[in-house]
């Protein structure tokens, strides 16, 4: 039943594409009808371009193949699944008039606006398209969960479980936990149903379709032996990585007289792609602190007026290459808040935030000031959030490769914290994520994070 309705809505989805790839043809050659630009059209009728429709449907339709959007992946951002559409219609696109251009030769007269103008039109309206049929598989999803079982209930278990809540459209209905602990027997509103060596007959019993192993600090051969007992019981399996395992993509196999060794290569930013970041930096921050300054205005004359004390806050945090700079915040907590606790995190409640301070910490309002340090060129605008000196000597005693971090700029924000990890939750899976972000670094993923954060400002659970 959840193959075939599966099978169904593929095929409904690629029905779908088709018809917004016609519509964006049509619409593309009814507006070159009308328009004198560049130069008027010689009126054809709508039948003259059949056949050039017909190649644009298929080709692009092939292309969405390759470029996987037939691969329906649970959680996977609209963001990413943009970035691939736009993608796979302006290379569809091309190959469409390259295609049509080598079997028509010279006999069809298609005029290039018209091309222009249905590449245009085609990326919204598939969008759109998507949109109707995203909401239709998560329906089916929601209507037909998947049961999930979480192996390791430590900080780890609990994330993914945690991650699980909070997405109900992925279609994920956890059944509980398998863990090692002695007398554990609930964690977090979730049964633990037994310990990893009963593995595959909590499968069978709780008829569980997929397991997530959260236990990166497990052995290879632990891990292998969990995916043996899930993989005979048809389960599917997912695996929450190591350290090693994130950094795998970045390291490469070099020969030493005949012994292979393996070499971590340093990925930090070079050259064009130092420029092209610091660029972005320049021009957003700068536009960001000319657009915000009312707002950054009015909360400072309110500061002033809810609590004594500057409106400004600076603090010694490290950035690039591990040396210190001052970070810049809006004021939020009482001038002697650390009088009598020494460097301490913020955690939720904190009694030493002010009135306003606990309302601009909830919607980051306190960080609008760290724009100036980008602009300055002590911050990037994404990047692994600095620490303070204090814990960053705690830190890098007890995370492996902490001091990573520090081969680039400190970000306002990053992939950890778009991803949840900020406040007060794990420091080494925040690292992890910082290492992943520095490993693949692009400037897509920078636009990518920094929508992120703009929408999560709203519903950040963790911004306290």
């Amino acid at each position: 039943m959840q193959r075939r309705t599966n099978w169904l809505l593929g095929l409904f989805t690629v029905a779908m594409d088709a018809a917004m790839i016609a519509a964006s043809f049509v619409a593309a050659y009814l507006l070159r009808r009308v328009t004198e630009y560049p130069r008027p059209l010689v009126p054809r009728p709508f039948s003259y371009y059949s056949g050039m429709l017909l190649i644009h449907i298929i080709t692009l339709l092939a292309t969405f193949f390759l470029y996987r959007l037939y691969h329906f992946k649970r959680g996977l951002s609209r963001i990413d699944k943009s970035y691939s559409i736009i993608a796979a219609i302006s290379f569809g696109t091309i190959a469409s008039v390259a295609l049509t251009s080598f079997i028509y030769k010279n006999e069809l007269d298609y005029p290039r606006a018209m091309v222009i103008y249905a590449w245009i039109l085609c990326i919204p309206l598939v969008m759109m398209g998507r949109l109707l049929t995203d909401y239709l598989h998560t329906k089916f999803r929601i209507a037909h969960p998947t049961r999930v079982l979480i192996v390791g209930a430590g900080d780890v278990g609990r994330m993914i479980l945690q991650k699980i809540n909070q997405s109900p459209k992925l279609g994920y209905q956890p059944v509980g936990f398998v863990d090692d602990t002695p007398g554990r027997k609930e964690v977090s509103g979730l049964p633990v149903l037994g310990n990893r060596n009963q593995l595959g007959f909590i499968i069978r019993e709780q008829d569980v379709q997929e397991v997530i192993i959260g236990l990166p600090e497990a052995s290879h051969e632990e891990i292998l032996d969990l995916i043996s007992q899930a993989e005979r019981e048809r389960a599917t399996v997912r695996v929450f990585p190591d350290v090693f395992q994130i950094i795998a993509s970045e390291i490469s196999i070099d020969d030493l007289n005949g012994l292979p060794l393996l070499t971590v290569r340093d990925v930090a930013l070079r050259g064009w792609r130092l420029a092209v970041k610091r660029g972005m930096d320049i021009v957003v921050s700068a536009a960001t602190l000319i657009l915000l300054s009312p707002l950054m205005l009015l909360i400072a004359l309110l500061i002033k007026l809810d609590s004594p004390g500057p409106v400004f806050y600076t603090q010694e945090r490290m950035g690039l290459d591990a040396k210190p700079f001052q970070i810049l915040k809006f004021r939020s907590m009482r001038v002697d808040a650390e009088q009598q606790t020494g460097p301490v995190w913020a955690t939720r409640n904190d009694p030493r935030v002010t009135r306003l301070g606990a309302f601009i910490r909830r919607y980051s309002l306190d960080e609008l000031p760290q724009f100036i340090n980008v602009l300055l060129g002590d911050m990037s605008l994404v990047g692994p959030r600095p620490e303070r000196p204090v814990f960053v000597e705690q830190f890098r005693q007890i995370v492996p490769r902490y001091m990573e971090r520090h081969k680039e700029k400190a970000g306002i924000t990053g992939w950890a914290q778009v991803n949840g990890l900020r406040g007060d939750t794990s420091i080494i899976e925040r690292t992890k994520y910082d290492l992943w972000y520095i490993e693949n670094w692009s400037l897509l993923l920078d636009i990518k994070i920094l929508i992120k954060t703009f929408f999560n400002i709203f519903r950040d659970k963790n911004a306290y």
